[in-house]
């Protein structure tokens, strides 16, 4: 697990948390060590502040999704404008927690991120209109062409996918994928759907938008 943190007294925690529930933790304070032992080390997910002292975290994660990086990252923001959290979500954030956060909940977080990393379900393969996903490879193809997604891209797409013709609330989508409901975190869904549009092109024209209420997939 790599945590990158320039206050040392956050960092510290993150990390004592983190070895008590079993993981392995290297603390880098800056974006460019962080990059580098990422390289290095390839660690299982990132937790990743958004002020760095060389460089905001949201290009960390831009430049590891640029090299194809996809290791999960979580974002840690002393920032409360929705514009900044989402900002992070739409450059391949899997998630984000604001400071002051409880340290157990940020745990929990990691382990739900990686639980979806790592997670496969009994069906191989689901094809609705020109999108295929197959489950136990985590590969999404659009017209036989693979599409590259971030972990929680896959799993809201196969959420959606396993479930045709059925409108899903954001509150469920939130509930299903990230693993909370939170009536303020909404709005990351609708983020997400417009990311996986974007990378889907012509195979988005599947995922439908039910004003107010949710999004549905339909062939």
């Amino acid at each position: 697990m790599l945590v990158v943190e320039d206050e040392w007294v956050i960092a510290d925690l993150v990390r004592t948390y983190l070895v008590r529930d079993g993981f392995t933790v290297i603390v880098e304070a800056t974006g460019e060590a962080a990059l580098a032992t990422a390289h290095r080390h390839r660690p299982v997910a990132l937790i990743l502040d958004i002020m760095l002292p060389d460089m905001e975290g949201t290009e960390v994660c831009r430049r590891l999704r640029s090299r194809q990086d996809w290791t999960p990252v979580l974002f840690l923001t002393a920032r409360d404008e929705e514009v900044d959290r989402l900002l992070g979500l739409e450059l391949g954030g899997d998630d984000y927690i604001t400071k002051p956060f409880s340290p157990r909940e940020l745990v929990a977080r990691v382990r739900a991120v990686l639980r979806r990393a790592s997670g496969t379900v009994a069906e191989d393969i689901r094809c609705v209109g020109l999108v295929k996903s197959d489950m136990p490879r985590r590969r999404v193809f659009v017209e036989d062409g693979p599409v590259e997604l971030t972990v929680t891209e896959f799993d809201l797409l196969a959420y959606l996918m396993g479930r045709p013709g059925r409108v899903c609330t954001r509150s469920d989508l939130l509930a299903a994928v990230w693993g909370y409901r939170s009536d303020v975190g909404v709005r990351t869904v609708d983020v997400h759907i417009a990311q996986l549009r974007a990378k889907l092109g012509r195979g988005a024209r599947m995922i439908r938008t039910v004003r107010g209420v949710g999004y549905s997939v339909e062939g």
